[in-house]
């Protein structure tokens, strides 16, 4: 075991089989979980909020393939080595095979340009594209690149997938299984719950509270509900200065008032305060509205 390595990394699934989460996509009887099993995938941009699964699809798919297949981040990438992919592609002694696939991950940090530089390769078939992102992909790229790919869209895990990748990396080798740990499902559930579908963020809580938990007398790591507390801090909120997720909340908030339903109205308030958002976001007029509303029950 590699201890350099997060524990989200480390348990990362080998198959579809281990792949927990996104059934609405990768259900037995959904387009993307044949075209994986028969490894004749078309190019992807997947997209959905932090730790749903987006690179762990990607390794997934890099298991399961007879393409050669490459990993760039868009953080520190550009079209060198985009163009170092394509001549290693088309090399036959390096890839008889003429075709890759290429894995992008954070692929709106590309500009135009880059993206660009894609595109004759994605359209003649000597790269398979997979993008990953954050961002809602028809705002971040480019439209040529969209219309060339089938956009695949993940959620948010719910508790009870979140769960059960806790209870796998508990039982893993790679993971945690060589400690001696003692954590009750109860504790598990609620890590589950205030990591707001975000299993990276439950990992990595997780880790923290074995490795900075003491032993017992007699050799055990006992994690509580404290423990887990101290580890996480507290529930994580999904919420964005410019992206969908700050204009979902604002819809929110203005429909809520709407409809006369000031407990919403305050929650989605807090809500964007808690995402260090001015409260000048909010007009005059709704923020009075708001509050006449409140007030008179």
């Amino acid at each position: 075991m590699n201890s350099n390595e997060p524990l989200a990394y480390r348990v990362r699934p080998k198959s579809l089989e281990e792949y927990v989460g996104q059934e609405h996509i990768l259900g037995k009887d959904k387009i993307l979980y044949r075209t994986i099993k028969a490894d004749r995938l078309s190019s992807l941009i997947l997209f959905g909020p932090p730790g749903c699964g987006k690179t762990s699809l990607a390794k997934v798919i890099s298991e399961t393939t007879k393409y050669k297949f490459y990993k760039i981040n868009a953080v520190t990438a550009g079209v060198a080595d985009i163009k170092a992919v394509v001549e290693e592609t088309k090399n036959f002694m390096l890839n008889p095979a003429g075709k890759s696939i290429l894995f992008i991950d954070e692929i709106h940090r590309f500009n135009k340009l880059q993206q660009d530089a894609l595109l004759p390769y994605v359209e003649n078939g000597t790269i398979i594209l997979i993008g990953a992102t954050t961002e809602n992909p028809y705002f971040e790229v480019n439209k040529a690149l969209i219309s060339r790919s089938m956009v695949v869209k993940l959620e948010p895990l719910n508790e009870e997938h979140i769960f059960k990748i806790l209870k796998m990396a508990l039982e893993k080798k790679e993971g945690l299984g060589e400690y001696n740990i003692k954590i009750s499902d109860s504790t598990l559930r609620k890590l589950s719950q205030i990591s707001n579908g975000d299993v990276r963020t439950a990992l990595n809580a997780l880790e923290i509270a074995t490795l900075t938990t003491e032993l017992d007398k007699d050799g055990v790591i006992n994690i509580t509900d404290e423990v887990i507390k101290n580890s996480i801090q507290e529930r994580k909120a999904i919420f964005d200065k410019n992206g969908e997720s700050h204009y979902d909340n604002i819809s929110a908030f203005i429909k809520s008032m709407r409809g006369s339903n000031p407990d919403a109205a305050l929650l989605y308030l807090a809500r964007a305060l808690k995402g260090r958002r001015r409260p000048n976001v909010f007009s005059k007029k709704n923020c009075n509205l708001c509050f006449r509303r409140c007030r008179n029950g």
